[in-house]
């Protein structure tokens, strides 16, 4: 069997739900796959699934769009590709709490955020303030990335990037109330997080594998449409202790609304890709002219 190294870019959540199906149900085992999972907490984050995969630690990473760019433009390049997308709708906000009374986005002037220390991240955020009237004026702080959402709802700091169908469905049974901004309403046209990459080398050295590997995970992810029980079954498992009071069905609810139909998951639209890009060169967040193809696989879903 091919053995394959996945490294995730959370610890285990509703996102990552359809490799863990894969697994436990057989699919990659009926493809000759034998796969094993990173997270990041078992390093606290100190190295990303993209470095992972630059330093030939893992094969597969998850990550959001930016990150197949940053390694393209970076001192010293290396070429990532991206695969196949988890979401065709952006499921992901920023969010703060309603208790701090910053009822839009122009009003984070001179409020603190959480950053995950994304290379585009800031600029971005900074954007959709400026585009709902404001300044940009963002007190920035980077805090250990996976205690970053506990710093929001602590009140350490007033906003954060969060995903609506982990993190949200979270604050929801607590009780939490959260104002929510998402990208596509204040102009910004954000692409596809997580989106699962590999590096071109490797697409290229073993491309039957890569085939398979989309495949068998594209159909954990298809399970989950209608046997959603048996997938947070097997999800639940895998998620962490201090995660394990959060409605996993209700999560899964959220996310196949942002999957698509079963038959277009994992699709990445490269129309969609493009207008990203153009984004970010036309708003001087990324010097770099590129296009779709540059940074997604002609293997891929698309």
């Amino acid at each position: 069997m091919k053995k394959i190294k996945l490294a995730l870019d959370w610890t285990p959540n509703i996102n990552h739900i359809g490799f863990f199906v894969a697994k436990e149900k057989g699919f990659y085992k009926e493809n000759d796959l034998k796969v094993e999972f990173s997270t990041p907490d078992l390093d606290d984050y100190l190295i990303t699934p993209a470095k992972k995969v630059e330093m030939n630690i893992s094969d597969f990473g998850l990550c959001p769009t930016e990150s197949l760019i940053s390694f393209r433009t970076k001192k010293n390049p290396f070429i990532l590709k991206g695969l196949m997308t988890i979401f065709q709708e952006d499921v992901s906000a920023i969010a703060t709490l309603k208790s701090n009374n910053i009822l839009r986005p122009k009003y984070l002037d001179g409020r603190s955020y959480a950053s995950y220390k994304a290379r585009y991240e800031d600029k971005i955020v900074k954007k959709m303030i400026i585009n709902d009237g404001g300044i940009g004026n963002l007190k920035i702080f980077y805090p250990k990335r996976l205690g970053i959402w506990n710093t929001l709802i602590e009140s350490k700091y007033d906003s954060t990037w969060i995903f609506i169908n982990w993190e949200g469905v979270e604050a929801s049974k607590k009780n939490i109330d959260l104002e929510l901004y998402k990208m596509s309403d204040f102009g910004i046209p954000y692409s596809y997080s997580p989106i699962l990459f590999s590096s071109s080398d490797y697409i290229n050295n073993n491309s039957n594998t890569v085939k398979k590997f989309i495949e068998s995970s594209r159909k954990g992810y298809t399970y989950c449409y209608e046997n959603m029980d048996e997938a947070v079954s097997i999800l639940n498992k895998f998620v962490p202790i201090t995660d394990k009071g959060i409605d996993l069905i209700e999560c899964l609810k959220i996310s196949i609304d942002h999957f698509g139909s079963k038959e277009n998951f994992g699709k990445i639209d490269l129309k969609k890709i493009d207008i990203f890009l153009k984004w970010l060169k036309d708003n001087n967040i990324e010097n770099n002219s590129f296009i779709a193809n540059d940074i997604i696989s002609n293997i891929g879903i698309h």
